[in-house]
């Protein structure tokens, strides 16, 4: 067994030697985020939605006229397309 070529190994895991030069500057760097374009989309989509109220008075209050007034009249032929279409994803 060589002993000299155990000190050559060790001697290649050893650190190089590094030249310090004067004054080591300082650099202080700091964490930044940036929001996506659609993101901030979505942010003024989420709060019109959540400002936009959930019941329309005044479609409520025309349907509650109509049907009082008996002008309400929806024929069973629309109604069957509009099951047929949603159930088949067409648009008649």
């Amino acid at each position: 067994m060589r002993v000299d070529a155990i000190n050559h190994v060790s001697q290649l895991y050893k650190p190089a030697n590094t030249q310090k030069t004067g004054k080591a500057e300082e650099v202080k760097k700091r964490d930044a985020y940036e929001i996506s374009r659609s993101a901030k989309d979505y942010q003024v989509a989420k709060k019109a939605v959540a400002e936009a109220d959930d019941v329309r008075e005044e479609k409520i209050t025309q349907l509650k006229e109509a049907l009082a007034s008996g002008a309400y009249n929806v024929s069973s032929q629309e109604i069957a397309e509009k099951i047929v279409s949603k159930y088949f994803d067409l648009s008649i």
